[in-house]
């Protein structure tokens, strides 16, 4: 009896993996510096544990399919304070980005087709495609002029018959770079002329610095 190829070729996190070296080291006294995983460092809000305090429901029923619309109009508001006229209707609810990412995938991408990523990405990203059975085709960026997005023309060349989408992740992980809007339009104007879905992981569009905007996919 063995398990399925799929299950054999999906990469495990080497995120993850770390995990168990540095609990080990801390357990010896070393001092870790975690820079492996996005651990939240900050103060859980108030009212995020006050909801959950004051939870009545004597039975946890299943959710919506689409997710709980207090929720959904919770993130179309939130949306709406950056002036992007998204409704609830426009969102559903996933476990996390992850399986967000995991379901954009299957979607758009039958099994052996593939979706542009730039290069350096997040290292998980093989593992939804595999799950996926859809191929990565990376866009390998330069770290000489901080992993801006190349020349139309080049993204292009990176296109084939088995192209089905570019993903782009802005606030880049693990680059840090921020996307520009002429950026951003480059990349619109590909998937336009090429008929290509373009999919938008933005998880970190909240954490930006040194003066840089982030603007949203949303809001073309």
């Amino acid at each position: 009896m063995h398990i399925s190829k799929r299950a054999q070729d999906i990469q495990a996190s080497p995120i993850r993996k770390l995990k168990p070296y540095a609990d080990q080291a801390i357990s010896e006294g070393v001092r870790v510096y975690f820079i492996n995983i996005g651990q939240p460092d900050i103060k859980t809000p108030d009212p995020v544990w006050n909801a959950f305090k004051k939870g009545k429901e004597e039975v946890l029923e299943y959710g919506p399919a689409q997710g709980i619309l207090d929720l959904r109009k919770s993130i179309a508001g939130y949306f709406n304070l950056y002036n992007i006229p998204v409704t609830h209707e426009n969102v559903i609810i996933t476990i996390g980005g992850s399986e967000a990412i995991h379901f954009s995938f299957s979607a758009v991408a039958d099994n052996g087709e593939e979706i542009i990523i730039p290069e350096p990405f997040y290292t998980n990203y093989n593992g939804y495609a595999a799950f996926a059975n859809v191929k990565i085709a990376p866009l390998t960026l330069d770290v000489k002029n901080g992993f801006r997005l190349p020349p139309k023309k080049d993204i292009e060349q990176t296109i084939t018959s088995k192209t089905r989408a570019i993903l782009l992740c802005s606030p880049n992980n693990p680059t840090g770079t921020v996307y520009t809007a002429e950026e951003l339009e480059r990349v619109i104007d590909v998937v336009k002329k090429h008929d290509l879905f373009l999919i938008a992981d933005e998880v970190y569009k909240e954490f930006v610095y040194d003066g840089y905007s982030h603007k949203s996919i949303l809001e073309y």
